[in-house]
């Protein structure tokens, strides 16, 4: 019987999981095996089985459940069709570490109680990554547990990076930046050398999905990136804002606007929804000829060359330039777009290689080169899970 470990990302209407097989005695051998969804959590819920190919082997309409009973749905479909496989840990995605937690942790009851003193940091994750952390200890008391923070990989930043001008009591009460997706960018450093056959000095990483941000990585060292205190700083995403004057938000207030829909309209109402007034989605944005929809793009795009520009100066210059998640993988539209923008960095882009969606996406004289790399942050918490199991 072979040792599973189960990685665990819930989000606010959805938990996605993956089951990793270690081979021998290395993370680096470890073998996805199943894919399983539960999305729709709260309305109408879908469960979804994959395997490791992406070959559908179950889609089910469910009841409307909450997240500890849509949890429960994917331990069931285990513990009844992955006889084979003896789930030793999971591994689980958790958006804030805060000031205590710079790397993967082993979970107990001290650090929970930890972790949910930071639900207000991050309301609309950090809750719903817990709820599968408490519904395994009550129905797997004595499986391994660990960790994995978004905020971890950021901790490289300098101190100048991390602050707020804000006076020092608040500071030192936590308010000042993060960052986030720092399990995609890990993912991305480690995957530098082997697919660019060095680590590049300065690179430039764009997280580019429904949630977007951006990174400075220095040897493969974070040393700046666009997200802060919260998910919403940064670039325009699918329904977030990204960074805004402060003053509107008084004003919001000022005019009647309490904190719940407040907080409804910068998560929900804002980004490439809120400016087309369509979709969060890119695809169907590239599909749509009314202006309203152009516009949310070229936003999109605006910010993100006005964010590279501040990313090579805290860089100090830059050699290459990484595309990740969904629409930095995807849409070649507006990796060409991105790209013609920063011409100026020396990018000079090879067309049909960016149609094509090849791996290198710049010409072979560009002073900057240009890549796509998927990201892949389930292998990464699967790589840090095994790695505390074996310590």
């Amino acid at each position: 019987m072979d040792n599973a470990i189960l990685v665990v990302n819930a989000g606010s209407s959805s938990i996605k999981c993956a089951l990793f097989v270690a081979d021998e005695t290395r993370e680096s051998q470890l073998k996805l095996v199943y894919h399983h969804d539960v999305t729709g959590i709260g309305t109408h819920c879908y469960f979804q089985v994959k395997t490791a190919e992406g070959s559908r082997l179950l889609k089910q309409e469910l009841a409307q459940l909450d997240h500890q009973q849509a949890f429960a749905v994917i331990l069931e479909w285990l513990d009844k069709y992955a006889t084979d496989l003896k789930l030793t840990a999971a591994g689980h995605r958790v958006v804030h570490g805060g000031n205590q937690f710079t790397a993967p942790v082993v979970i107990d009851e001290v650090v929970l109680r930890q972790l949910e003193q930071f639900i207000p940091l991050a309301p609309l994750h950090q809750p719903h990554n817990l709820t599968p952390i408490k519904a395994l200890q009550q129905l797997k008391p004595h499986l391994f547990q660990v960790a994995c923070f978004d905020t971890a990989f950021h901790t490289t930043r300098p101190p100048v990076a991390k602050i707020y001008a804000l006076p020092r009591a608040l500071t030192e009460k936590g308010i000042k930046s993060y960052g986030f997706h720092g399990l995609s960018y890990e993912y991305i450093a480690q995957q530098l050398p082997q697919v660019l056959g060095q680590l590049p000095q300065r690179v430039i990483v764009a997280h580019l999905g429904n949630g977007a941000s951006m990174a400075a990585l220095l040897e493969g060292h974070s040393i700046a990136t666009t997200m802060g205190f919260t998910a919403l700083e940064g670039l325009p995403m699918g329904t977030r804002c990204g960074a805004i004057d402060p003053g509107v938000l008084l004003y919001l207030l000022n005019e009647g606007m309490d904190y719940q829909q407040l907080n409804h309209l910068l998560y929900h109402q804002c980004g490439l929804r809120g400016v087309s007034g369509i979709s969060n989605d890119m695809r169907e944005l590239l599909l749509s000829d009314l202006p309203d929809a152009q516009e949310a793009i070229d936003l999109f795009v605006y910010r993100i060359n006005r964010e590279i520009g501040s990313l090579v100066a805290a860089l100090g210059g830059l050699d290459a330039l990484v595309f990740t998640a969904g629409i930095g993988e995807q849409a070649h539209l507006i990796r060409a777009r991105i790209c013609q923008a920063a011409s100026w960095l020396g990018i000079q882009l090879d067309d049909t290689a960016n149609e094509q969606q090849r791996t290198q996406i710049s010409q072979p004289d560009s002073r900057v080169s240009v890549w796509v790399i998927p990201t892949d942050e389930e292998k990464m918490i699967a790589q840090h899970t095994y790695a505390l199991i074996h310590q």
